[in-house]
């Protein structure tokens, strides 16, 4: 299994929209800087088991009756028999795409598997060549409400947004999986719609082109992602409104209408372990987390640098601390509580955020006390501030941009790639400061210095990957030299944690996990508990 690109995500949707024409919906929610189509891919809200129509209590918050509720009977039928297979994601449990060629047992099928393509048109105004697809409400058996009432038809959402970074691609693998599962296995959808932004930032993730790492230098070779105010996620956090790219405006406008009981963000580290980050507790949520974790050889990441000193309910489960407290915090730039996950807390949503690795190492995993954790964090200080400097004496090279000779190929993304650079290389003088000042931790375990350790070189690691695209595109005589650092690092970062391949279809196994069990969980609690 491969991680899709954008395109392959389009196609394979509208596949899945033609083969389950009542029940699945692809339709465009905006377009990209560059004009690319941002697609959303919906699966019906089901009625309840039985054969009353009836669906489950909406969470709290949430309303219930007629027109936006989960009233009794009416005209919503029972959901029909599902195929369970189909043409569709019959991929089998054969992985062969770790770098290794390692069979997973635990591969789900694969998200790109393609179907014969159900003719245009259908009940629901399915459209061709990936158009906008018509009106899709709750499916019900025919003859007992049909399958084409209003767009969302009375029940409660779930949105789960995909690609919000260009260089973490499984969740767009993971959208696709989560989209065939509730087909085959529809109970989450018993008065639920599942709605899936299938990439936020196509652009960057056209830029950031890794389908298949088959190490952390492969990863690295065509690596990108963008700086903070181009990030879909965190733009409302640094710009202005009025500066808010594309990518924001519909994701915003998707949240304003679906109002998600549970917003779902899938995201992804190059090499560590998993965790999830919470804008409000789910209750019993570390317990099914911990168990997918454990059972796919997943390590929990108990100290993640973006959650230090945030509370935490569970191994791996961070509540990202509320307006004015005290807590230590991780260092992020961009104020969360502005970004968009907080912007679902206005409809008394919950978001998620689910990281899982694409290496995973054992070192984030270990409880045990640090010994010395200021002069770790001393030390980590100043070599990702030596580091940098190696990076930033390669950029002021490129200033003057010793351009190259008239028939010397330029990447058409430099620009791009130069303001990522840029953008990281300013972070990381701010960010030595945190981790000397007066606010850094007496005590802490091992498993939050080595989280530490590893987000320091893959700052500076990112920053040199980057520009070492622009300077070989150039023909530029400081890429032999840069390379040269670009492939040490990767090979250091992958001894020092003994990273060891996770199959994309284990990722997304484990992610689909999690977001099934904190949408449970969500509802087993009655909702969100408060407000912002």
């Amino acid at each position: 299994m491969c991680y899709p690109t954008p395109q392959e995500l389009g196609l394979a949707a509208r596949a899945l929209a033609d083969e389950h024409p009542g029940e699945v919906r692809l339709r465009q929610a905006g377009t990209s800087r560059a004009g690319q189509p941002i697609w959303v891919l919906s699966v019906a809200a089901t009625a309840t088991a039985g054969t009353g129509g009836a669906r489950g209590p909406a969470p709290a918050g949430h309303p219930t009756g007629p027109d936006g509720a989960d009233g009794p009977g009416g005209a919503i039928g029972t959901a029909g028999p599902l195929d369970p297979g189909g043409a569709i994601g019959t991929g089998g449990t054969d992985d062969t795409g770790g770098p290794n060629g390692t069979a997973d047992a635990n591969s789900p099928a694969d998200p790109l598997a393609t179907a014969s393509t159900a003719g245009t048109g259908g009940p629901n105004g399915t459209a061709d060549a990936l158009g906008t697809a018509g009106p899709l409400g709750t499916a019900g058996t025919a003859g007992a409400g049909g399958a084409g009432g209003p767009a969302l038809g009375g029940a409660r959402n779930v949105l789960v947004v995909a690609g919000a970074h260009a260089n973490e691609p499984v969740g767009g693998a993971t959208a696709l999986s989560l989209a065939r599962r509730l087909l085959r296995d529809p109970a989450p959808r018993a008065g639920c719609g599942w709605h899936f932004l299938l990439c936020a930032d196509p652009d960057g993730a056209d830029l950031h082109r890794t389908p298949r790492p088959y190490s952390l230098l492969d990863y690295h070779r065509y690596f990108f992602r963008p700086p903070g105010p181009e990030q879909p996620e965190w733009a409302p956090s640094l710009l202005p409104t009025d500066r808010l790219p594309p990518e924001t405006l519909a994701l915003l406008a998707l949240i304003d209408e679906l109002r998600p009981v549970l917003q779902v963000s899938l995201h992804a580290t190059d090499l560590g372990g998993s965790w999830v980050q919470l804008t409000r507790d789910i209750p019993g949520l570390a317990e099914p987390f911990a168990k997918s974790a454990a059972d796919l050889r997943i390590p929990v990441e108990n100290g993640a640098s973006d959650a230090a000193g945030w509370p935490s309910p569970g191994p791996g489960i961070f509540v990202i601390p509320e307006p004015g407290s005290e807590a230590a915090g991780a260092f992020h730039p961009e104020d969360t509580r502005l970004s968009t996950w907080y912007h679902a807390h206005r409809y008394d949503g919950t978001t998620a955020i689910v990281e899982v690795p694409m290496w995973a190492s054992d070192l984030v995993d270990d409880p045990t006390p640090h010994p010395d954790p200021r002069g770790a964090l001393r030390m980590l200080a100043g070599r990702l501030t030596a580091d940098a400097a190696l990076v930033a004496e390669a950029r002021e090279r490129t200033r003057g941009r010793d351009r190259p000779g008239p028939g010397a190929p330029e990447d058409p993304a430099a620009d791009a790639l130069l303001r990522a650079v840029d953008w990281t290389l300013a972070l990381i003088p701010r960010i030595a400061v945190e981790w000397t000042g007066p606010g850094a931790p007496a005590e802490a375990t091992a498993a939050y210095i080595a989280s530490i350790d590893a987000f320091g070189r893959r700052l500076s690691l990112r920053a040199a990957a980057m520009l070492l695209r622009v300077l070989r595109a150039e023909g530029h005589p400081a890429a032999p030299g840069l390379d040269r650092l670009v492939t040490g690092w990767c090979e250091e970062f992958a001894a020092r944690f003994g990273a060891r391949w996770i199959p994309v279809a284990t990722q997304v196994e484990h992610q689909s996990r999690t977001v099934l069990a904190a949408y449970a969980r969500l509802v087993a609690a009655g909702g969100p508990t408060g407000r912002v």
